[in-house]
Order: C-alpha cells, then structure tokens, then sequence
C-alpha cells in the first residue's frame, strides 16, 4: 500500500521560486533559514521533486569523522551504491560528489540539499572553505546544479554564508526565510493534515500559545478543543512542549544566556534598548546589538519605531508566541495536569490573552490592511506611548499611518462576544484620539479603528466612535509568504 503523503499546505511563494529556479536554466545557490520546526526541510524535499538527487543532514556536536561518514552514506545512497567511499576532508568529500555529479544527465537539473549547515560547518571542520572552492571553481559553471544550503541557525546564516566576506560573499543567489504559518495557514493544515476542525476563536487561542509552527500543530488531536489541547501539549509532564523551551534556544545559538536575558526581559512587555540594558544588565554595546539582530533575524524579536520618533526610541517586542506562553505560564506551573482548562476566563488569564491577542493583530496587519480595503495603499506601521509628569498615560499599539493622509488608531480587543464600549470606556477613547492629535500635530484624519474577535456592540457609543471595524474571520485570509530575495 502507497503510504500517505502529508498534505503541502501554504508556502506559496516560496514553492513557486524553488520551481523557477529548478526550471531555468544556470546554476543557482539558494540558502534557506528559519527557526527550528518551521518546516524548511519540508519545503526543499516536497518543492524539488525528483530534482533532488543528493541530501546531506549536519549531525549536531558531532566529530569531523562522522559527519563525513554521514557525508559517505548519504553519496552511496545517491549513487546506487556506486561509490562508498569514506573521504578524511571536506575537500575531498566535495570532490567526489563533483566527480558523480558529472555522471548524471546534463539535459536537466539537479539539486544538491546540505541542510542544517551550521551543524556541518564547525569551526575547525573546513568545510566553508571547502564550499566556497567548490562553488567558485566549478559548481556556479554548472548550468545544471541547484545548490540549495539550509539552517535553523538564523543569525548564523547571516552571519557566516549571506554577509560572509570571504570567499562565499555575494555568492548566494537566492535566500528564502521561512516564517510560521498565518492563522488561514494553521486553519488549512489543521483541517487537511490532522482532519481538526475548530473554529476561527479556537485555531486563534491555539495559535497565542504555541504560534503557527508546523510541527508544534501536527500534535494537536481530533476531537480536542484548543484548551485540551494546549493543556496536554504544554503542561501534562510529559507534555512535547513542556520542555521544548530548554531545547529551542541553545539548537540556535552559539552562546544562547544573553538571547534568554532578552527573550525572558521581553516577554513582560516591548522595551526599548536603553529600557533591555536596565532589565537584564546587559552593557550596551556591541554584543547586544548582535543578540538582538540575531533574535530578530530567527523571528524571535521584532522592532518598531514609535510614531513620529527617532530610532534611538525602537521599541523591541517579543514576536514568538510559544517563548511568551512558556515564560509566562509553563515555567511556573506546579499544577496538575487539567488545571490550565479552569484558568479559562480568570484574570490572569484575560491579561494574558488580552495582551496575545493584540500581538496575533499586529502579526496580521496585512490582513487588517485588506479588511480596511487599503492593501494597495502605501503604510507605516507603528505604535505610541503619552507619559505625561502627574498624569496618567496611554499607549496605542498599533498605528498605520497611511501615504493617503489618513491614520488608523487600532484599538484590538479579545472578547468572547461583541465587545462593548461603555460609558467610561468611550471618554477614555475620546481622550486618547484627541490627545494624539493634539501632541502630534497631525493634519491627517484619524480613524479610530477596532480589531476584535467578535466585533463591536452597535450600541450609542460604539455607533459615535467606531470609524471602522475588523473582525477575527479577517485575520484568516490568505497572506503572501515569507521572505525572499
């Protein structure tokens, strides 16, 4: 019997350029990066078809000598046995796959897979060195290789292969990083892979938990709502996600203390640079600077200029749902299994999936943008805090600040019904746009804006204030892809 082959759901774009790339003709030399169990080793082998000819896996922490057994096995299985030879350096590793790739037809192309390279590529292993020789001097002439190199390890990616400036500078030809899914992506692979159907409220707690990574999302049952789930995932002991936390950061970086400094600074609420210094006693300098490019570059941290500020004032916020749910839920847990499904509608909870779900928002802007019908209209997006002395202050999250002299307040609020704006709710709202208007001086109109589960209670003060209006079904439309170059 055929076994199963599991559903390729999303990614699009970056399908659509590895089958131009395989499709023209000339070499090419495609790095694809992206955090762990996002799904780039699916994408090559399922992408590439039969112009997959070679695959080689880097073995984590493990001695020159069996990474180039590993390198022999895996030529003797392209090959068809022909050639098992064990090779004593990368160079000559190199070498005799040159030797069988000159065996194969030259009519069509051909693609050679080294995924997790930083795990082959250890400092005194030379297999850079003996990379870039192979590229430079023979395989960038070959009009029928498709080199295509991959890692878990962002930073190190960019790092040592896309801003080397050594001999592979300048030399890739294409980069892809491969984001987690969107929720319409998470909707599509839960229904076609896992045969779970929940609705958009439920897939949307799911993903405030452990994001839209692939493998974290084949895990989730049948027949389990979105808090049973989570419950078994992440708090049973022997829960898969448990402990996944403690295997994430070291499997991405070098010397991961100064990104968990960071990541667990952050996951209380967006800071700037000087405000990450205070919290985890970081100097300011150049290491830092490095920590938080490298967490950006994973996916982990993203940064935003406040509106009207200069860039000294970047606020950096923790993008990854999973690293915030364990640091502010799982971490401390000393309950039983079960226990998380009573913490549905407490006030911690509702703090928690308050703040989640303004951040599930801004990672959708796109599709927000759409539901506003300005996707063709060119945006800055951004957020604003007003601290004034004596008096209490506000911050708005999110602000699109739009080329057709328009801005949006977006007010985002999680509720399990149409969210209402009361009396004393609709003075704060009030307060807040005419305060934003005045401090910034803006001559652009302002639309107050709402992002909700469930919209907003028609009633006086939301028919008064409520300029326009996105739900949750909005957050599930389709979206373009990760990014290419």
């Amino acid at each position: 019997m055929k076994e199963r082959q599991e559903p390729f759901i999303g990614r699009q774009i970056e399908r659509r350029l590895l089958g131009e790339i395989i499709g023209e003709p000339g070499s090419a030399f495609v790095a694809i990066y992206g955090r762990r169990r996002v799904g780039k080793t699916f994408l090559v082998r399922r992408a590439t078809g039969d112009a997959l000819r070679f695959e080689l896996t880097g073995i984590k922490d493990a001695k020159l000598s069996e990474q180039l057994e590993n390198f022999s096995s895996a030529l003797a299985a392209a090959s068809g046995g022909k050639i098992a030879v064990m090779p004593k350096s990368w160079r000559q590793a190199f070498e005799l796959l040159k030797d069988w790739f000159q065996t194969l037809p030259r009519n069509k192309k051909h693609l050679l897979f080294f995924d997790e390279l930083p795990w082959l590529a250890t400092p005194r292993s030379q297999f850079l060195p003996a990379l870039d020789h192979l590229w430079n001097t023979w395989g960038s002439r070959q009009p029928n290789l498709v080199l295509v190199v991959c890692g878990s390890a962002a930073s190190w990616m960019i790092r040592r292969l896309l801003h080397d400036r050594g001999g592979l500078h300048n030399r890739v030809t294409h980069r892809i990083r491969l984001d987690p899914f969107t929720l319409a992506e998470c909707q599509e692979f839960l229904r076609q892979s896992r045969k779970v159907s929940l609705s958009d409220l439920q897939i949307a707690e799911l993903y405030m938990a452990i994001g839209g990574i692939p493998h974290y999302l084949k895990l989730v049952r049948r027949g389990e709502s979105a808090s049973q789930s989570i419950d078994r995932l992440c708090f049973h002991p022997n829960g898969p996600l448990r402990n996944e936390f403690n295997l994430l950061y070291p499997a991405l970086f070098d010397s991961p203390e100064r990104h968990l400094n960071v990541v667990q600074a952050l996951s209380k609420k967006s800071l700037t640079l000087q405000q990450i210094v205070a919290a985890t006693g970081l100097s300011d300098g150049g290491r830092l600077n490095r920590v938080l490019k490298e967490l950006q570059e994973s996916g982990f941290v993203r940064s935003t200029l406040p509106f009207g500020k200069k860039k000294k004032e970047t606020l950096y916020r923790l993008a990854d749902e999973y690293s915030r749910f364990y640091l502010q839920w799982i971490a401390s847990w000393r309950g039983d299994s079960g226990g998380w499904l009573k913490m549905r509608g407490r006030p911690k909870w509702r703090t928690w999936i308050g703040l989640a779900f303004e951040e599930l928002c801004i990672k959708h802007l796109a599709q927000i943008k759409r539901a506003l019908g300005i996707s063709g209209v060119s945006t800055e997006s951004s957020s604003w805090t007003f601290r004034p002395k004596n008096e209490t202050g506000f911050q708005i999250d999110l602000i699109i600040d739009r080329a057709d002299d328009c801005i949006n307040l977006c007010e985002m609020k999680f509720s399990d019904s149409a969210f209402v704006i009361d009396k004393r709710y609709a003075t704060i709202l009030r307060q807040r746009r005419d305060t934003f208007q005045r401090i910034t001086r803006t001559k652009k109109s302002i639309f107050l804006t709402f992002v909700t589960t469930n919209d907003v209670n028609r009633n006086a003060y939301g028919l008064e204030l409520v300029d326009a209006s996105v739900t949750l079904e909005a957050l599930f439309h389709p979206s373009q892809g990760g990014v290419l170059e």
